[in-house]
C-alpha cells in the first residue's frame, strides 16, 4: 500500500487519467443498474482480442434454474485440466464478451482449458441466485468433463475476479460441506472475502479507480439489500467457521484496491487453517488489473505470472514440494499488512 512506500504504475496511471477524462467509471447509483450494464458492456469490448485458441465453443450449461450460456477456451490438444471462471463486476455486471480477451490468453499461458460461467445478475437476482448457478455450473462441468473434450479425471479448477473470486471462494466452501465435485485449485484474484466495509484498505482507496469504496457499497445493496445476510459464509466467506479442508488456493491482491485488506487477511486465515495458499501482490496495480491483459503491459506481466503459477500448482508440483519448500506456501501471516 502507499503508506509502504508503494508508487501506482505508471502505464495504470495513465490509464486512470484516461479513464477520468472519459467519465469512467460512471455514478452507478446515479445512472441505475441498467444503464451501468450497458455501460460496463461497451468498455468490455474494449480489452482486445488475446490469442487464438484451438477450440473455442459457446454452449449451454446448467444453473440452478434452467440453463445459463458459457464459452469454453480450449488453448491446444493437450489440454489437461479445467478452469472453472466466473466473471468480476460487483455481482452486478460483466458478461462473457468482457473476459474473452484475457481468458484467451490465461487458457493459452497456463495450458488449462477455460469455462467461463455467465451467471445470473444482481439486483434481478440477487443473493443466493448467483451462488446457486455456480455451483450448479460446476457440477455440471465435472459430469461433463468428456463432452468438453478433456478425460474423464482432468482436474476441476475454480476462479474469478473481485466478485467472481468470492462465488469461486463460496463454491469452494460448498464443494467441500456438501461433498461436491472435488476441486484441485482455488484461482483468487481480488477477490470480495467479507462485507466489512470500513476497513483500513476502504478508507485509503475510498476514491480510487476503477473501484471506489462507493461503488462497492452500491454493489453490496444490489446483491445482498438485507444488512443481516452479509454475514452469511456464502456471501462473506470469511465468516466460514472453519476454512480447513479447502483446495489449495492461488491468491492476487491489488495494492491500489479497496478490497486488498480483506484479501490479505483472507490468505492468512486460510494459511493458518492449514490451506496450501501461494499469494502474489501487484503493489503497483489496481482493481481490475487482470482484465486488461491485452492493453497494459504490467497487466499482461501479471497474467501470465499467475498462468505460470497456476500451471504448477494444478500439476501438482507443489503438492510434492519437499517440506521446506511447501513452507513457502504457508508462511506465517503478515501482521504489519493486516494493519
Amino acid at each position: 500500500m502507499p503508506e509502504n512506500g508503494m508508487t501506482l504504475d505508471p502505464y495504470m496511471q495513465g490509464f486512470i487519467d484516461h479513464m477520468r477524462a472519459a467519465g469512467m467509471p460512471p455514478d452507478f447509483a446515479a445512472i441505475g443498474p441498467l444503464a451501468a450494464k450497458a455501460a460496463a458492456a461497451e468498455s468490455g469490448k474494449a480489452m482486445g482480442e488475446g490469442p487464438a485458441m484451438a477450440r473455442e465453443q459457446d454452449l449451454m450449461v446448467d444453473g440452478a434454474d434452467g440453463p445459463l450460456k458459457a464459452r469454453l477456451y480450449v488453448p491446444d490438444a493437450q489440454s489437461t485440466g479445467l478452469l472453472v471462471y466466473y466473471h468480476g463486476g460487483g455481482w452486478v455486471l460483466g458478461n462473457l464478451d468482457g473476459y474473452n480477451a484475457v481468458l484467451r490468453r490465461f487458457a493459452k499461458a497456463s495450458g488449462c482449458a477455460v469455462l467461463s460461467i455467465e451467471y445470473r445478475l444482481a439486483p434481478e437476482f440477487p443473493f443466493p441466485v448467483p451462488v446457486d448457478d455456480c455451483y450448479a455450473a460446476l457440477s455440471w462441468a465435472a459430469a461433463h468433463r468428456q463432452d468438453l473434450g478433456l478425460a474423464a479425471d482432468a482436474p476441476i479448477a475454480v476462479g474469478g475476479d473481485s466478485a467472481g473470486g468470492n462465488l469461486a471462494a463460496v463454491v469452494s466452501l460448498l464443494a467441500r460441506d456438501r461433498g461436491g465435485p472435488r476441486i484441485a485449485l482455488q484461482l483468487l484474484i481480488y477477490p470480495v472475502t467479507d462485507c466489512d466495509l470500513d476497513s483500513s484498505s476502504y478508507q485509503e482507496f475510498k476514491d480510487q479507480i476503477p473501484l471506489s469504496a462507493g461503488a462497492m457499497r452500491w454493489f453490496w445493496d444490489q446483491y445482498v439489500p438485507n444488512h443481516e445476510m452479509r454475514t452469511d459464509p456464502r456471501v462473506s466467506p470469511m465468516r466460514a467457521a472453519d476454512l480447513g479442508g479447502l483446495p489449495p488456493v492461488l491468491l492476487a491482491i491489488a495494492g491500489y484496491d479497496p478490497l486488498y485488506s480483506e484479501g490479505v487477511a483472507y490468505g492468512a486465515r486460510l494459511k493458518s487453517s492449514g490451506v496450501v495458499v501461494r499469494d502474489l501482490t501487484w503493489e503497483g496495480l489496481t482493481h481490475g488489473f487482470f482484465q486488461f491483459a491485452e492493453i497494459l503491459p504490467p497487466s499482461a506481466e501479471a497474467c501470465d505470472t499467475l498462468a505460470a503459477e497456476f500451471r504448477t500448482m494444478l500439476s501438482g508440483e507443489a503438492g510434492e514440494k519437499s517440506p521446506q519448500c511447501l513452507a513457502a506456501y504457508l508462511e506465517p501471516p503478515d501482521t504489519e499488512a493486516l494493519g
